[in-house]
């Protein structure tokens, strides 16, 4: 994890940034697209040994997750929109996805690559 940030800033010191900055679109497409890979590998890794329970459970965890997801982002969006930390509405918008979505990017491959061969790996990628 350091490495890649380390040299991310030292390139900034040099021609690239520039480059980057010129097609920064494109950049920030190809890492999206990174993304997407990164979450589809691990999803369909979990899931092609069977997920190991039952479709009920499977449902009823579906509406559990989505409900837990959505109660934590209402929370979310309530501290952030608090006087005490006086953020502006783009601000507490931007904080309250960042912080219930961000943990999928960073998380997601690093549980994949810990519990690996594990027969329970997809109830821990579950959201």
């Amino acid at each position: 994890v350091l490495f890649p940030v380390a040299v991310g800033q030292a390139l900034r010191a040099t021609p690239a940034k520039s480059f980057f900055m010129r097609n920064k679109k494109s950049f920030k497409s190809l890492q999206e697209m990174i993304l997407i890979g990164l979450v589809w590998n691990a999803f369909c890794n979990a899931f092609t040994k069977g997920i190991g329970i039952e479709v009920s459970h499977g449902f009823i965890l579906l509406f559990m997750l989505s409900t837990l997801h959505i109660l934590s982002m209402k929370i979310l969006y309530k501290i952030f929109d608090s006087k005490l930390l006086n953020l502006s509405k783009g601000d507490v918008i931007a904080a309250t996805y960042a912080t219930s979505h961000k943990t999928l990017a960073a998380g997601l491959p690093l549980v994949n690559t810990i519990f690996e061969g594990n027969p329970n790996l997809a109830a821990y990628c579950a959201p």
